[in-house]
């Protein structure tokens, strides 16, 4: 069986939902304060037996309104669900532990546990009474507090709420609910033997050449036995020793207690003992020893190392949990490993092998299912998207989604999404919105692009993320909210216009870039096309695209909308004299044929000539010449090394606001209009 769901009702951040379990790795993910914590806490109230089952004022969901406050008293339920698993033995531990919660007798079998913490029904009247008067939420949440919170009780339900069959407390104790909390203290759990979480490990794993032979068991009895009196013998020669070194000074010690009146009767005291190997394991320290054979206190190993080496220690203590040899019928049958935070002091490439490490006890069947919330994009990047759960928030109220279930039948999708959702593009499940851009040169240059329009992408919690190229409908599978297994995000997709033509004259020819001057002026010897605004997604998502007459790329625009900006002309670029001379014709009013004759003599350059001079483009001569400067800036940048030169120039310039030195600098009218439609609430 596994875990396969959990309902929360009037718990924290959870009004009412239900979340669904993998069988093996679930991987809790969302913003801060999205309930991932809340999530394993409500787990813990029915799993962990030291967990305080009487809850607090503030464990009940606030959203409750104040009708329904005085209609009958808040209460919080948390129910989770058994599944069958494929191939589950039906004569197993497992189905003994659930029988009596079975909910669903034909296969696959379901079972359920509740918490519920409720007002007893006979202070109802009581209640209602008190509650009538309240005039605000805030004052029914006081009176609750204040008068009826001491009376309330918990209980865990076996099978159907309805029935409310009190589940067997030993059964319950079947459970294995290892946690391991975000702020933790490792070192202190396991400095020494006199731990019992190091003093369980290692009673289990003495003698374990022996235990795990394959002999009968009187057989390792037998072995065991005789190794304990071996110790005991020798332990026995230290006594001794010990009992020689202090004869002279035991004589002086007892004689106070003889002339102080202890001796009486013909006795007196004396010292005896014996040790076993037991009482010895409270002088073992967990150290550090490097190939030199230096030793060091494990006080001085790096507090990544030690947390590792703790959760090594709790799934060793979960083997010893689950021995039926070792506690007979005390032993746990459903170990399962929570874990928040992971990453914490770890770097990622060794995230990345602690959770190779714990699908590897999954494998092994040491731990049966496994809980992690985390921040890490780097985990995220290294799990396949069905092992993700997502915990977000839309008008303070909590959503769930799973991006492995987005893709429906489109499993190449789901597949390139995994390839290409590395540490840094996995980020995009972490925000609270998103700016999905084409290339390298958009994601360095968004963030300045805000600050121009006195935005801060970070402030407003936007990610900006390159897909590398026009492959947005793979990933925005996972946000498009027709689909009720996705993430509700705002996304704006920047996406360029990409003019295109084909030649007709050409057999099998395929289209080729051309220019926006270019569209429509040969009709009969080309076929036109250009990328168009999608509009087949949920509200959620937006494209923003470049004018579909004027606009090209985002090289392209930043001069369309800034032609005399020499700010713009970088030093990795090519022709900037050029351009440069260009722009200043411009600004002098020149017409069109000077500006032609300053241009250098090549291919591309008379093509682009040429455009501009085909009469049937019904441009205004403005239009055009800031096409041939668009035109010639754009065929001189390189895109990575210029965008972040002019990221760099842009960021300086923007230091001498309110002074002569700054530039003014327009953004391009569709990336403004993709940064305030994302930043807006």
């Amino acid at each position: 069986m596994y875990i396969s769901s959990i309902e929360l009702n009037n718990y924290r951040n959870f009004r009412s939902n239900i979340i669904e379990f993998n069988k093996g790795i679930n991987v809790i993910i969302g913003p801060n304060n999205s309930g991932k914590s809340n999530l394993l806490r409500a787990m813990a109230l029915i799993f962990n037996p030291s967990e305080k089952k009487n809850l607090s004022i503030d464990d009940f969901n606030k959203t409750i309104s104040l009708e329904e406050l005085k209609m009958q008293p808040p209460k919080i339920n948390i129910s989770v669900t058994f599944s069958q698993e494929d191939k589950e033995k039906l004569m197993g531990d497992d189905l003994v532990i659930v029988s009596q919660w079975l909910t669903k007798l034909e296969e696959p079998y379901e079972a359920k546990l509740h918490y519920e913490f409720c007002l007893p029904l006979k202070h109802h009247e009581d209640y209602k009474r008190m509650l009538s008067s309240a005039k605000s939420e805030v004052e029914a949440w006081e009176i609750i507090d204040r008068n009826f919170l001491r009376l309330y009780t918990y209980k865990i339900y076996g099978g159907n709420l309805e029935n409310q069959i009190i589940a067997d407390g030993e059964y319950l104790k079947k459970f294995d609910y290892q946690f391991l909390d975000a702020i933790r203290d490792v070192e202190r759990d396991m400095f020494s033997g006199k731990n019992t979480l190091l003093k369980n490990v290692l009673d289990f794993f003495m003698d374990y050449d022996i235990k795990s032979k394959n002999i009968d068991d009187s057989e390792k009895e037998q072995l065991i036995k005789n190794k304990k009196m071996q110790f005991e013998e020798k332990a026995k020669l230290l006594l001794d020793l010990l009992n020689e070194r202090m004869l002279e000074g035991k004589k002086q010690i007892l004689s106070y207690s003889k002339d102080i009146g202890a001796s009486f009767d013909n006795t007196e005291p004396n010292f005896a003992g014996s040790i076993t190997d037991i009482e010895l394991y409270s002088a073992l320290r967990l150290i550090i020893e490097n190939k030199t054979g230096i030793q060091l206190p494990i006080t001085h190993n790096g507090l990544g190392y030690n947390n590792l080496i703790f959760m090594s220690l709790l799934l060793a203590k979960m083997q010893v949990n689950a021995s039926e040899t070792y506690l007979g019928s005390n032993a746990k049958v459903y170990p399962m490993l929570i874990i928040e935070e992971p990453e914490a002091h770890l770097h990622p490439t060794m995230q990345g092998q602690l959770l190779k490490f714990l699908k590897q006890n999954l494998k092994q069947k040491k731990v049966r299912q496994i809980f992690i919330t985390t921040h890490s994009t780097h985990i995220t990047g290294s799990l396949s998207l069905d092992e993700l759960i997502c915990l977000y928030k839309v008008n303070n109220e909590t959503h769930v989604s799973y991006p492995g279930r987005v893709f429906e039948n489109n499993e190449d999708s789901k597949k390139y999404v995994e390839r290409f959702l590395d540490a840094t593009k996995s980020n995009m499940l972490f925000a609270e919105k998103i700016i999905l851009v084409e290339g390298m040169a958009e994601q360095l240059l968004m963030s300045v692009f805000a600050e121009y329009l006195e935005k801060l992408l970070e402030y407003n919690h936007v990610a900006v993320i390159n897909v590398g190229g026009r492959y947005f409908d793979h990933f925005l599978y996972l946000f498009n909210t027709k689909n009720k297994y996705a993430i509700n995000r705002k996304v704006a997709c920047i996406t360029d216009r990409d003019p295109e033509r084909k030649n007709l004259s050409v057999e099998k020819t395929s289209y080729k870039k051309c220019y926006p001057f270019e569209m429509q002026i040969e009709p009969t010897q080309y076929e036109y096309k250009c990328n168009k605004r999608k509009a087949d997604y949920s509200s959620n998502i937006e494209f923003f695209l470049q004018d579909e007459v004027y606009g090209k790329t985002l090289e392209y625009d930043l001069i369309r909308f800034n032609p005399t900006a020499e700010i713009l002309i970088t030093n990795s670029m090519s022709n900037k004299e050029e351009i440069k001379e260009l722009m200043d014709l411009y600004k002098k009013g020149k017409d069109l044929n000077e500006m032609f004759e300053r241009i250098s003599k090549s291919e591309e350059n008379n093509r682009i000539i040429e455009a501009l001079q085909n009469p049937n483009l019904k441009w205004a001569e403005n239009d055009k010449k800031i096409a041939l400067i668009a035109a010639r800036y754009l065929n001189s940048v390189g895109k990575g090394v210029n965008a972040l030169e002019l990221a760099h120039v842009l960021q300086e310039n923007l230091t001498k606001k309110g002074t002569k030195e700054y530039v003014d600098f327009v953004v391009p009218d569709y990336i403004k209009e993709a940064i305030e439609w994302v930043c807006e609430n």
